[in-house]
Formats: structure tokens, C-alpha cells, sequence
């Protein structure tokens, strides 16, 4: 074994003496001591068992204090030498703001070839350890005067090897650790108070599309307030435990196939694109179900998944343009904006780009103004629908309408009247019909001509709804006769209203032209419509009766038709 062992030392020393070069070192003589930006050296350890006297005889990688390595750095050692030129000893503080998505984390303090001090902090047990605070390990050591301190650190990530180092001076120390990952906050807030809109708009129109959405959301911010520490920092949880809920990275873009199928209703209307997002969809379940049981295994590939997952999309989002759907242009200028910011992201915790604000927080950023997008295609169909249905209501309305007047028509009249009859049968109210009729309107189209006429009639039309009573219901039967049902009155009450209408009609002057004034005069026929023995048409033919005998006694006048009831007769 001890052979075998120093093999694998002298190969590694082999593969990485072509890139070893000059070791960096830090100075930490300039006060305050704040460095967040300097070069350290790194040491991928493929069988994960070197040990720190292994490690300190092998060449290490130059890299920046913020770096990441990829899936394939699962155990990365880094070295930083710190040098003290001054004549005092320096008290400083080594932070790890990234400790809080690492397995375990060691630290081996080197002065003068020899340990000094080791510690280690593991994430699984880590009950109040004084090296993490608020997601960041924190490491003091002191440097003595006119000396060098080499720190060894081992860190063994559960995925991505993403890695940051921070040497701070004592003031600078706190400030940091007190600070509020104020802009992670905000992107969770956003997202927080969309899923909870989203949530009011599902309960109020059951849109598939506003569940699914929401489900994204809470995945979308539960992965950024995770990846960017605001679960460590205000809950301090670490660990396995909460490392799972990076399967939040594989819900997210489920939910993205589920709601654009349902918002596009690509089943419907879209066949193959809808074959191609279910066959992803798939892909990202089977995914899903490999990470339940093994979430470390399942981010491996999450990368390559996450591109794919854009390519297909983005193809079919231009598809459906091409086709004409008038929302997915909205959804293309969302998802080019999280295709580009992800893709920024895959390249960074691929290793393949240096580390910056905006590779670190790629996916967090492209999430959000996708989200945004995705809360703008949601308002606009529904504005859509709103649009859609208040026509089908105008539509409505026409066929309900006489277009002249725009009183209700009979069509409308009589299936409205039904429901009326039948409301008063179950609570055993009255209820009475009036037909009213214009007259010798004959004489106004036959003196001023048509179009004065239908003034004529439109006018008289508003005088028999404004002075109607709210509750009536009032419509044109053609020609010059209007019908209005009366729920609620009986024979009193009906004659009550009648004799408003009347006179309402004969106070009413219409100008036809610059110099004439049009009086007309209506007669009115009036019956109560026998609750429970017939039905309105049956009341309309006795108070149409009525209005014959109310034109052949004068006009401008009431006439009431009785129902007549046959007396039982003695047996």
C-alpha cells in the first residue's frame, strides 16, 4: 500500500509540474488588511485521501482567491502564503463565504515547515462550532512579526467545487460577517411576493398556468436564497439536509415545460413542439427521481441538462413564433435573457470562466427576469381572455338587443320572463305585463319620414326605461309596441307604473328638425298574470286585448283585461 501510495504522488507531481510555476504569495502589510481579490495556488486531489504532509511536496495550480473547478474537484486542496513584513505581529481572519455549500472544510497552519495548527469543521456536526458563523467559516490566525504563514486548506465540496478566500483584519471581519446579502434578499422577496400573487390568480381563475408558475417560482427562489447563502446566513442550517434542496435546480425547469405547455396549449395546437417538451419533460423527471435518491450524483450532469433544457426550449418557443402564437414573443425575450445569464453560469461552475458578480450570480439573475417575463405573459392572456369574453358578452348583448332602441328584444324578452314567472311561483309574489303601443305613429313617419321617425321611437324607447322601475323588465316587440313585465305588482301596482309611462310619454317632445316638435301619446293594455295557471304569453294575449280596447275608446289612455275564472258549478 505505502508503494502503490508514493506512485500515486510521483504521478501527480508529473501531470501537475508543467503548469506549477512561481508560488503566489499575499501581503498582508498594507492596513486595513481587507483582501477579497488575490492569487493562491490549488491541488485537485482525484483520490481524496492525501493527507497535509502528501500535499505539501506537490506543485500547486495558480488560480484567483474566487474560483471555481467543476463537478470533477470534488476534494481540492488551496494554498495561500501570507507574508508579514512589518514589525508587529498581525491579528487576521481567513473567511470562507462559500463554506456553507461544502461537505467539510480543513485548515493547516504552516510556519517555518512546520504545523503549527490544524483545524476542521465539518458540516454534518457542526453544533455551534466557533469557525462558522452565518454560512461563512471563519479561521483566525496571527502572523508574527517579520515572518511567513502558509495556510493549507481542504475543501470537500458535495457537487461544484465553487471556492472563495478572504483575509481580514479584525475590524474588516466584523463588518463583513454582520453585512446583509441585501440584493439575494431582494431577488427572493420578488419572487416571494409573485408566487403569492400567482397564488390569489390560480384560486381565482384556476389556470393551470398560474399553479405551475407559482411552483417555479418557489423553486427558482428556494435555489437562489440556497446557492447564494441566505438560508445559511438567516437560518444557519448546513449539511446533506439541506444540500438536497438543490433538487430545487431540477424542479425548476419542470415546472417551466409544465407551464408553457399550458399556457401555449401546445396539446391542443401544437402537437410536435408538445411531443418534444414531453420527451424533456421526462428526461428532467427521470432526473428528478435519480436525485431523490442520490442528489449528488444527479447535479453532476445538471449543467449539460440545463443546456439542453435552453436549446430545446428556445427551438420551440421559435417554432411557436413562427407560427404565429401571439404571446411567445414575450416568452422569447424572458428566456433569451435567462439562456444568456444561465449560459454565463454553465461556463463559471464548469471552470471554464473566471469568477465575477455576474458568473457567480448568473442563474439567479437569468431566473428573475425570466420570472418577471413569465408574470407579463400570464397578465397579458389574461387580459386576452378578459378581451375574448367581454366580445362573446357583446355578442351576447346584440342578439339580446333590438339595435334601434337598445331595448331588450323578444327573443331575449321571453326567455328572461320564464325565469321571472318561475321565481314567483317559489315566492308567491304577483307579477303583471304591460304592452304598450305608440299612436298614430303611422302619421309621424307618413309626415316627417322614417329616420324622424326612428328618432321618434328611440326617444320614446329611453322615456319608457327611465321612468320603469330598476327591477322591471322592458323590451321592443316591433314596430312601435314595447312589452314590460312587472315582478312584484299586482293590478294596482301594474296600473300605478302604467300611468307614469303614460303621461311620461305625453309630457315628452321630440325636435325632428330646426323648426318642428313631435308630442306622441302611447295606450297601454294591462293583465296580472295568473301565478301558477298560465304562463307570460298567455298574460300577453289578455293585455294586448286590453290595449284594443284601450285605442278603440280614445288612446292616450290605460285599459286592465281581467282573467276570467270560470265559477264552479253545483253538482
Amino acid at each position: 500500500m505505502e508503494l502503490l501510495k508514493k506512485l500515486i504522488l510521483l504521478s501527480l507531481l508529473m501531470i501537475n509540474a508543467s503548469v506549477a510555476g512561481a508560488e503566489p504569495r499575499v501581503d498582508v502589510t498594507k492596513t486595513p488588511v481587507s483582501l477579497t481579490d488575490f492569487s493562491m495556488g490549488y491541488f485537485i486531489d482525484d483520490s481524496q485521501a492525501l493527507t497535509y504532509q502528501d500535499i505539501t511536496a506537490l506543485p500547486f495550480t495558480p488560480t484567483n482567491s474566487k474560483t471555481t473547478l467543476g463537478t470533477s474537484a470534488r476534494v481540492t486542496w488551496f494554498k495561500v502564503i501570507l507574508d508579514n513584513a512589518t514589525g508587529e505581529q498581525q491579528q487576521l481572519f481567513v473567511h470562507l463565504p462559500h463554506a456553507y455549500h461544502v461537505r467539510s472544510v480543513d485548515f493547516y497552519q504552516e510556519r517555518d515547515g512546520r504545523l503549527v495548527d490544524q483545524q476542521s469543521l465539518d458540516m454534518e456536526e457542526i453544533d455551534d462550532d466557533p469557525l462558522m458563523y452565518r454560512g461563512t467559516a471563519v479561521y483566525p490566525l496571527t502572523i508574527p512579526a517579520a515572518q511567513s504563514t502558509t495556510l493549507y486548506l481542504r475543501s470537500h465540496a458535495y457537487s461544484h467545487q465553487w471556492f472563495a478566500v478572504e483575509v481580514l483584519d479584525e475590524q474588516t471581519s466584523r463588518r463583513a460577517l454582520i453585512s446583509i446579502k441585501t440584493d439575494i434578499a431582494l431577488l427572493v422577496g420578488m419572487m416571494l411576493a409573485l408566487v403569492v400573487y400567482n397564488g390569489l390568480l390560480y384560486f381565482a381563475t384556476s389556470k393551470k398556468e398560474n399553479i405551475f408558475y407559482s411552483f417555479y417560482l418557489i423553486s427558482g427562489l428556494v435555489w437562489i436564497a440556497l446557492s447564494y447563502g441566505l438560508i445559511a446566513s438567516t437560518f444557519d442550517v448546513y449539511g446533506s439536509g439541506v444540500f438536497k434542496l438543490n433538487i430545487s435546480l431540477i424542479t425548476m425547469p419542470i415546472f417551466l415545460m409544465l407551464f408553457m405547455m399550458a399556457v401555449f396549449e401546445t396539446k391542443r395546437f401544437y402537437p410536435t413542439e408538445h411531443r418534444v417538451l414531453q420527451a424533456l419533460l421526462a428526461l428532467l423527471c427521470g432526473t428528478l427521481i435519480w436525485g431523490l435518491f442520490d442528489i449528488s450524483a444527479a447535479l453532476k450532469p445538471a449543467s449539460s441538462l440545463a443546456a439542453l433544457m435552453m436549446v430545446v426550449t428556445f427551438s420551440v418557443s421559435i417554432s411557436l413564433y413562427r407560427k404565429g402564437n401571439p404571446l411567445v414573443v414575450y416568452f422569447l425575450i424572458g428566456h433569451s435573457f435567462f439562456v444568456l445569464f444561465n449560459g454565463i453560469a454553465v461556463l463559471f461552475y464548469k471552470g471554464i470562466i473566471a469568477h465575477s458578480y455576474l458568473s457567480s450570480h448568473g442563474v439567479g439573475i437569468g431566473i428573475v427576469l425570466e420570472a418577471l417575463t413569465l408574470a407579463f405573459i400570464i397578465s397579458h392572456r389574461i387580459k386576452i381572455l378578459e378581451d375574448i369574453r367581454a366580445s362573446q358578452e357583446e355578442l351576447k348583448k346584440q342578439a339580446a338587443t333590438d339595435p334601434l332602441t337598445k331595448l331588450y328584444n323578444r327573443r331575449f324578452f321571453f326567455s328572461e320572463a320564464d325565469y321571472l314567472l318561475e321565481l314567483a311561483k317559489n315566492r308567491g309574489t304577483p307579477l303583471a305585463v304591460l304592452v304598450v303601443d305608440i299612436d298614430h305613429f303611422k302619421q309621424v313617419n307618413d309626415q316627417y319620414g322614417h329616420s324622424c321617425g326612428d328618432q321618434v321611437l328611440v326617444s320614446i324607447a329611453q322615456t319608457l326605461k327611465t321612468h320603469s322601475r330598476t327591477k322591471d323588465l322592458l323590451a321592443r316587440f316591433g314596430g312601435e309596441e314595447f312589452v314590460v313585465l312587472l315582478p312584484e305588482a299586482d293590478l294596482q301596482e301594474a296600473n300605478r307604473c302604467a300611468e307614469r309611462l303614460r303621461a311620461a310619454v305625453q309630457a315628452l317632445e321630440v325636435r325632428v328638425n330646426d323648426n318642428d316638435l313631435v308630442h306622441s301619446t302611447v295606450s297601454i293594455g294591462i293583465a296580472e298574470v295568473m301565478v301558477g295557471n298560465e304562463g307570460v304569453e298567455a298574460a300577453l294575449n289578455r293585455a294586448d286585448k286590453a290595449l284594443y280596447q284601450a285605442k278603440h275608446s280614445g288612446r292616450n289612455r290605460l285599459c286592465v283585461e281581467t282573467p276570467f275564472i270560470a265559477e264552479a258549478q253545483p253538482g
